[in-house]
């Protein structure tokens, strides 16, 4: 880390912090919630690293006063939360569970209570079952329930909510979901999931229209991003690496921002219908960027059913997760993104930026994170430096605020800047917590 002085960021950049529903919330049989395709796939054997599930989580739901309390202590103007659609429509489909829709009242009354702008996912990857049962996001219909189910959320909180975003990393839910089968719903269909890649984005389009006829607040969309560092020089590298950068980076984006799809591969167009294109490129105020790390790439083996190896970046530290940190990826995604798309791209927000470390109490009970500090160090700096190029940066989100269950991971990673005992459910702030909230003060 190093020791100039951070440089500042403009008055009205917005400092938050990220969370999603079933990593934290817990009480998921609670007050008529549904089971989502995450309560499935986490109680079926062998699929998640340490067994675990996310009924308890860090029991939010039963808790939230208390997260908001470390919230307007942290100094965040804005927490990024998400709402989860079994706890709104258990089967995905049909009128408003009212209490679901009165816990996320309650939050976001509290968050304006201590001046937090609530910041509303709709959805972070837990789907109702039966919607999945139904045929999930490989179906048409799904995209019209996710309009369906984002009415009746901005209809009961479209006057309080800041910013609205639809849908979170739609090509980690389809990769890592569908093609590969290591996230809910497990499915492995590699090339053959890019119908869930459109009916993500179509459902996105439409809920966009939804949102806006119940408020006023502006409306994003939060992508994850991957810069391409090309591990060869040859032209089949580079061919490799385009790729890679057509599926992951601009998949979902260049439709966005009414490209339409980029020439990538293994892309079965025949699910778009006419008029599809036209929905999803409806405008959107902000687009949320994720980052966490580059991928190296190089060409693949003449026997690979994939046109690229994903291979180790070599050279920089590594977080618990085993990802390379690589402040300067951000600020190159960020002016990447910037120089791609020019006078169509909207004012950016950095939804998630955070790392896994595994932290522990000290004897006075203290959790020490330096390298939780440094990884936030080098990437606002590499904001400012986005920023300093031009590029309108206007808010940066830390994932995350709790430790919390991490997906196929369970309890094994911790991204928080509060450490939670998980079997006490003690909250303790780390020193990342005390150094970003010195750092945010005016």
């Amino acid at each position: 880390m190093t020791t100039t002085p951070m440089p500042r960021f403009p008055a009205e950049f917005r400092w938050g912090v990220s969370t999603s529903a079933y990593q934290i919330e817990g009480a998921a049989s609670a007050d008529g919630r549904g089971a989502s395709v995450w309560d499935t796939f986490a109680h079926s054997p062998g699929r998640i690293a340490d067994g675990s599930t996310g009924d308890v989580a860090c029991d939010h739901y039963h808790r939230y006063a208390e997260d908001v309390a470390l919230l307007a202590g942290l100094g965040v103007s804005a927490y990024r939360f998400s709402i989860a659609w079994p706890r709104v429509q258990p089967t995905g489909s049909g009128p408003a569970n009212p209490a679901g829709l009165d816990f996320y009242d309650r939050l976001v009354d509290a968050l304006l209570g201590v001046g937090v702008d609530p910041v509303a996912t709709l959805f972070h990857w837990d789907l109702p079952q039966a919607l999945e049962d139904a045929g999930g996001w490989l179906a048409r219909d799904t995209a019209a329930r996710f309009a369906e189910y984002a009415d009746l959320v901005a209809a009961r909180l479209g006057d309080r909510v800041k910013l609205w975003i639809t849908l979170n990393e739609p090509f980690i839910h389809m990769s890592l979901g569908h093609g590969m089968g290591v996230h809910a719903p497990g499915r492995m269909l590699l090339f053959d999931a890019f119908p869930v890649a459109h009916h993500q984005l179509l459902g996105h389009g439409l809920a966009v229209s939804a949102l806006r006829a119940r408020s006023a607040s502006p409306v994003a969309i939060a992508n994850n991003y991957s810069p391409v560092r090309l591990a060869g020089g040859t032209d089949a590298d580079r061919t490799a690496g385009a790729a890679y950068d057509a599926l992951h980076n601009r998949l979902f984006t260049d439709p966005l921002l009414g490209l339409g799809y980029p020439d990538a591969p293994g892309l079965d167009l025949n699910v778009v219908r006419d008029g599809d294109l036209a929905v999803i490129a409806a405008p959107i105020d902000v687009l949320g960027v994720n980052y966490y790390n580059p991928t190296g790439i190089r060409a693949a083996e003449a026997d690979s059913p994939l046109p690229f190896e994903i291979v180790p970046l070599d050279g920089y530290p590594r977080t618990a997760f085993d990802w390379p940190v690589v402040p300067d990826g951000l600020r190159d995604l960020l002016v990447g993104l910037r120089d791609r798309y020019g006078d169509t791209l909207p004012p950016i927000q950095v939804t998630e930026s955070g790392c896994a470390y595994d932290d522990t109490p000290d004897a006075d009970g203290r959790v020490p994170d330096p390298e939780r500090i440094a990884y936030l160090d080098g990437h606002l700096r590499a904001v400012r430096e986005a920023i300093d190029a031009g590029v309108d940066v206007t808010g940066y989100f830390v994932w995350s605020l709790l430790d919390n269950w991490e997906w196929a991971e369970g309890f094994t990673k911790r991204f928080g800047l509060v450490h939670v005992d998980f079997a006490t459910q003690a909250r303790t702030p780390k020193s990342s917590y005390a150094w970003l909230r010195d750092l945010i003060r005016p």
